[in-house]
This record gives C-alpha cells, sequence and structure tokens, in this order.
C-alpha cells in the first residue's frame, strides 16, 4: 500500500481510499472521480513535485501534492 504522491511517472495503481478520513480534500477528490476502485496513472510531475498530472478514466487531472498525500493506492 502506497500513497498517490509517492508514485513515479509511468507507474499506475488503484484507489483504495484514504488516510485522512477528515481531511477537507477528501470530499473534492471524491467528486473529482478519484473514488476507490479507480486505476490512475501518474503522466508527469512539475520539477518541484508539485503539482501532479494524473490520467484518471482517460481524463488529464492535476492535483497538489498535499492532496495527493492523502489517497491510499494499491500498485498495479
Amino acid at each position: 500500500m502506497t500513497r498517490l504522491d509517492e508514485l513515479k511517472v509511468g507507474e499506475s495503481g488503484k484507489v483504495t481510499g484514504y488516510t485522512d478520513r477528515t481531511s477537507s480534500y477528501r470530499r473534492k477528490l471524491l467528486s473529482m472521480g478519484l473514488t476507490p476502485g479507480t486505476v490512475v496513472k501518474v503522466v508527469r510531475k512539475a520539477p518541484l513535485g508539485d503539482p501532479i498530472e494524473i490520467d484518471l478514466r482517460g481524463t488529464a487531472l492535476s492535483v497538489r501534492k498535499d492532496e495527493a498525500r492523502i489517497v491510499a493506492i494499491e500498485m498495479a
């Protein structure tokens, strides 16, 4: 089990849940489609690692590193 912010460019994984259920980011990420069971792939990262661009169901989505830190991922 790892977190979304720990994936390297080109790696993918399946969302298993959230590490911080009280975070204000959780509701925002769920509404954007980062629901448990969804497969995500890291497309690229900014030079300092923030933001992170992911491929989510064929859509490019950029998330901040703080937001990505609470997403639990199972490596694919």
